[in-house]
This record gives C-alpha cells, structure tokens and sequence, in this order.
C-alpha cells in the first residue's frame, strides 16, 4: 500500500512537478487504505494531490468471506477530516458516473486542489436509470429518491445499504401505514463541509418535510452522524452504523446484527414517530 499510494502521489502531483497533468485512479481494499496509510494520503493532499482513490469492496457488511481484515466501517469518516478530500458513498452505478464525470472536469479542466475518494462495493444488484434533474443532489451530497406527499418519516441511507432504506419505506406503508420519503445521500462529509462553510443545503433539502429522520450507511454510525449539527432544527435524528468488529456472515445476518438492515430501520422509524 505504501508503494502504491506513493506512485499515485506521484502522478497526482504531475501537474506542477513535471508540467504534466494526470489523472490517476488507484483502486485498494477500503479497509487497507486510510486505516494503514492515512498519513501517507495526507501528505498527499497537503502536495496538492489530483486525482481518485477508490475503496473497492468497502463497507463492513459486503466483503463477509474474505476476512474480518477486510471489513471497512470508517474510511468515510477518516476522509472527511482532509479538506481537499471530496468523499462520496453511491449507491447506483448513474451516480457514480455523475460523480466522476464531475471530478474529472474539476480536476482537469477547473484544475481545483482537490482529490477523491470514492467507495465501491461488490453485491450483484440492479442498478436503475437516472431520475430527471438529480445531478446537482448527487454531487452535493443527497436527494430524494423516492417520495411521498404524506411522507411523515425521512429515510436517509448511503452505499449498499441505501437498498435496506427503500425495503424499509416499503414495509412501513405496507405493513403499517406510514408513508417514508428515500433520500440518497451520497456523500455525509459533502454535507457537512458545506454546513461547516455556511452552506445550508443539508437543511434546505430537508425544509419542506416533516418528521423525524432515520439515517443509515455501512459504516460507523459517526459517519451518517456527520450531518446532526445540520438537519432542520427539532427534529428527532437517529444514526444508525455498524459499531463492532468484523463478523464473518451472510450479508443479511451482518446487516441484522450490526442494525443497519430494513427490520431496524422500521423500528426506529416507528419508534421515533
């Protein structure tokens, strides 16, 4: 990893040491990236690195047979403290595109100091179109995925287990006759370096629906905790995150035990309300 980091450091930095602008990709386990060589990607962006690096199979609950090693909760988090690090969790394969399309005009054309880092999963699921108009949401970090006009819980989830957040919608209007908006949210440290910075995106996304809000990712829950400070005032926020150690399991029964499949986030939906 330390060599590897260091070649893409390199290319990264093309651009002023050599006059050359690159575009470098540099694909590892998630878990074998910020938590072994976080310093090394530091330095980096304190050179004014350029480029993606992209956590392949990251999250703790979708890499259940290759090692509990292997099992990333907290590379989000860990990213979110670099400021040139643009961090984003997409669930569907348009929003990766729009996010790469994104970075690559930023990085080549508007020649921004910034570098990205992006998650990857490897759970076989059908990926659908695009919904009209959503570009903006995905690059600043969430919007509405599904919507209900007598929506009175909001459902927040990012990654894999934004497909849990829609299994729960469904069962909440199924089975209990209450009707959830889905938010994507894509990136929770987009959110709040925008919050921090003064921005109100977070909070104006969220102005126009009522009650309490469930939030989920596959990782620590102090990642969707992130964006608490910036979520419309009074209102009830519940972050949910795989707070343990790696477990060796079936995707279902990790997500179950670490509280992050639909079954729990019904619950706190229900309970919040």
């Amino acid at each position: 990893e330390a060599g590897a980091i260091s070649s893409w450091t390199a290319a990264a930095t093309s651009y002023s040491t050599n006059g050359l602008p690159m575009l470098p990709f540099y694909i590892f386990y998630s878990m074998f990236g910020f938590q072994r060589i976080g310093d090394l990607i530091w330095a980096a962006a304190d050179a004014r690195a350029r480029g993606f690096l992209l956590g392949a199979t990251a999250g703790r609950t979708t890499l259940s047979g290759e090692g509990l090693q292997h099992q990333d909760g907290s590379s989000p988090l860990v990213a979110s403290t670099i400021p040139t690090c643009r961090s984003y969790d997409p669930c569907f394969a348009y929003e990766l595109a729009v996010i790469l399309q994104d970075g690559i005009r930023r990085i080549l054309d508007a020649r921004e100091d910034a570098f990205y880092y992006l998650t990857l999963a490897n759970e076989n699921y059908a990926h659908p179109a695009m919904p009209a108009g959503v570009e903006e949401g995905i690059l600043r970090g969430m919007y509405r995925l599904h919507g209900s006009p007598n929506a009175r819980v909001q459902l927040l989830g990012s990654g894999t287990i934004l497909r849990e957040v829609l299994r729960a919608a469904e069962i909440l209007e199924r089975e209990h006759g209450v009707a959830a908006n889905v938010w994507s949210v894509t990136s929770w440290s987009e959110l709040r370096w925008d919050g921090i910075r003064g921005g109100d995106f977070a909070a104006r996304t969220l102005a126009a629906t009522e009650g309490p809000l469930v939030a989920a990712s596959d990782y620590v829950s102090a990642v969707p905790d992130l964006i608490r400070p910036f979520v419309p005032l009074g209102r009830r926020y519940v972050a949910l995150g795989t707070d343990d150690f790696g477990r060796s399991d079936t995707r279902a029964a990790l997500r179950a035990f670490f509280g992050v499949d639909s079954a729990r986030i019904v619950a706190e939906a229900l309970k919040a309300l």
